[in-house]
């Protein structure tokens, strides 16, 4: 990964869980670190060259995809996913001098906060109105402005102990309390990271055709390949209504037999498949691999069919044992 005199971005501003995420790389400690107001320009200063890679969320376990992610990685110029981390999440209601959580009427956040304190609120303070914010750092800084359009926020601990002016209202109000969030490290395209034995591959597949069992030929590549998915999302492709992409979380490095494969056969049916990334998994957790679905195992056959090509009789076939008679 980058020396300590690169600069990264990522979704800002200071004291977001992104944040937090990023500086869990090796060396973000000492790198240029760049706060963007959304993921689009968070991702934009890497394509322009203003920051060798960003952070951003792709994954919640409560709410699912980070839908501005998903979106943003899959179009534009390519970039490539080299790192993903998991943060726990936890969460405060914050709020301005002298305000109680009774004065509390309209509360801002990010909108995947929100939808994980949802019944906290519903039982705490019901008529509570939702304001979007662009980031839980953010709702909660601007209530420190003297413009504030609202009364509280819900943000992550670390804010509320960096803002002098904040006061919290109320802990742990996240439904949820193993709640976690996935985050991605974005560069330019590069050399990609070693296969690990530990690995996930993100890609990004157009449904070339909306007929019967177009989704079961994509899903079909991999599983006749024995590679498993994590992750399975559609999203619209923003041409027409019905249009849509499949973005897709795969087991393995494309430095595996069986995922090159499973790639190739997606390839062929979906030519504007995008490749997004081979790195390793934030758990460490190996990839399960059938004997039949090795990286031995596909050389085997190879050699098998060039062997035949070739005239040769294929090694070790000595045809079937006779059946044994009654």
């Amino acid at each position: 990964m980058p020396a300590a005199s690169h600069t990264y971005a990522f979704l800002g501003p200071e004291g977001t869980f992104t944040e937090a995420a990023l500086l869990q790389v090796p060396d973000a400690l000492q790198a240029v670190r760049v706060p963007a107001s959304n993921v689009n320009a968070a991702l934009d200063l890497v394509r322009d060259g203003a920051a060798d890679a960003a952070m951003v969320p792709i994954e919640n376990s409560v709410e699912g995809g980070v839908t501005a992610t998903l979106d943003a990685i899959s179009g534009g110029p390519e970039l490539r996913i080299v790192r993903e981390v998991l943060v726990p999440i936890t969460f405060v209601l914050v709020a301005g001098p002298g305000v109680r959580l009774e004065d509390v009427r309209r509360i801002s956040t990010h909108g995947h906060a929100w939808a994980q304190c949802r019944l906290w609120m519903d039982k705490n303070i019901p008529e509570a109105e939702f304001v979007p914010g662009s980031s839980t750092a953010a709702a909660a800084v601007g209530l420190l402005d003297k413009d504030c359009h609202y009364d509280a926020a819900i943000c992550a601990p670390l804010v509320a102990r960096e803002h002098a002016g904040l006061s919290v209202l109320a802990e742990n109000i996240g439904d949820n309390h193993g709640a976690v969030t996935r985050f991605i490290l974005v560069s330019r395209p590069e050399v990609l990271p070693a296969p690990t034995g530990a690995d996930k591959t993100t890609v990004a597949v157009p449904l070339p055709e909306d007929r019967p069992g177009a989704l079961m030929e994509i899903l079909d590549q991999f599983a006749s390949r024995g590679v498993n998915l994590s992750r399975i999302e559609s999203r619209p492709t923003g041409q027409y209504l019905g249009h849509y992409f499949f973005s897709i979380d795969a087991d393995g490095h494309v430095g595996d037999a069986r995922v090159a494969d499973a790639l190739a056969g997606l390839h062929r049916i979906s030519p504007a498949t995008r490749f997004l990334g081979s790195y390793p998994r934030a758990d460490g957790q190996a990839s399960q691999v059938a004997p039949h679905t090795s990286d031995e195992a596909f050389s085997a056959a190879r050699s098998w069919v060039e062997s035949i090509l070739s005239g040769e009789r294929p090694a070790g076939e000595n045809g079937f044992a006779a059946s044994p008679t009654a």
